[in-house]
């Protein structure tokens, strides 16, 4: 999707909004009013998130599990919340969080933001989690009279940092709408994929499977002319200059070709645990993923030989180690 023209997408908004902003929402929405707005989540990907929506003039108070990482916000001026509660009173929260026990243990906890969101409010979830607990947040926050929008994110974090990052949105017209100024803040541009949260959320896993996917071939055909004596980084520059002029070439390309996956920008555990959910989702759908398979058993031995540490993209240093010339000594 991503790959997809802003003029494109533009035109599609406009066939069902004549006035669009830049992510395909409607202009003047919330009436042009800045937000209250609870950020819980500052990891690589939501610190960068928080301080644009701060940018964009709205008012948020921040929680993280560690306060430390606060510091910058509140420099800018954002509010630190000592709990999720103080971070939840507002007009609304987003979450950014690592994976479905994180989310369950902020969101649906007895003290947690569906407890103290009032009726009413919003929670956009920008986390990357299972179409089962999707399902459970809008059934939760439906019994509350609460919106709830899913807007996984595609990108890396310092794209998230430039507020440019591809959204996908599911939530019904009211939400979508009252979340518009936030997906605006974030991204560049935004997709609603249905009135359904867990959809957004099963094209947010199935994107970063297709991502995994291009990580696994990139690794194999960097293996293959590596073995022959041919420069590898030449080889990345020959194709993304020509058939495979895309982001996401160039990107891993470059990474696994110089073999630098660390620090990691997306670290390898939540690569597994990504896959792992779509092969979840699959599995409930009867949906043969035989690809997908592959990738799950490329990110365990990765993890099993130590790579909790280090960028999804290191499984792409895997098929080297498989033709005989690199070694797991030198991730």
């Amino acid at each position: 999707m991503a790959a997809k023209s802003r003029s494109a997408t533009s035109a599609r908004a406009k066939k069902t909004n004549p006035s669009v902003s830049r992510t395909g929402f409607a202009e003047g929405t919330s009436n042009g009013k800045l937000m209250n707005v609870g950020f819980i989540g500052l990891g690589h990907m939501g610190a960068g998130m928080a301080a644009n929506v701060l940018k964009a003039g709205h008012r948020v108070t921040v929680f993280n599990r560690t306060p430390a990482k606060a510091e910058a916000l509140i420099a800018q001026g954002a509010t630190l919340a000592t709990t999720i509660a103080e971070a939840s009173h507002g007009d609304a929260v987003v979450t950014m969080l690592a994976n479905d026990e994180a989310v369950e243990d902020v969101v649906l906890r007895r003290d947690g933001v569906i407890a103290n969101l009032p009726s009413g409010g919003l929670h956009v979830s920008s986390s990357t989690i299972s179409v089962a607990l999707s399902e459970r947040l809008t059934d939760a926050h439906t019994r509350k009279s609460q919106r709830f929008v899913a807007a996984p994110v595609f990108g890396r974090p310092d794209v998230a940092a430039a507020g440019r990052l591809f959204i996908v949105a599911g939530g019904d017209a009211a939400a979508i709408k009252a979340a518009a100024p936030l997906l605006d803040a974030i991204g560049q541009s935004a997709f609603v994929i249905s009135e359904m949260p867990k959809a957004a959320n099963l094209v947010k896993l199935s994107g970063n499977f297709l991502s995994a996917s291009v990580i696994e071939a990139l690794g194999e055909a960097l293996a293959l002319v590596g073995k022959a004596g041919i420069d590898k980084r030449r080889y990345v520059e020959c194709l993304t200059s020509t058939l495979f002029d895309a982001p996401i070439f160039k990107t891993y390309g470059a990474l696994i070709a110089d073999g630098r996956f660390s620090p990691a920008g997306f670290a390898a555990p939540l690569g597994q645990k990504d896959i792992r959910l779509v092969l979840a989702a699959a599995e409930d759908l009867r949906v043969p993923m035989p690809v997908a398979s592959l990738l799950r058993d490329r990110f365990l031995n990765l993890l099993a030989h130590g790579g909790e540490g280090l960028d999804w993209s290191a499984i792409g240093w895997l098929p080297a180690t498989d033709a005989g010339t690199a070694a797991f000594s030198t991730l």
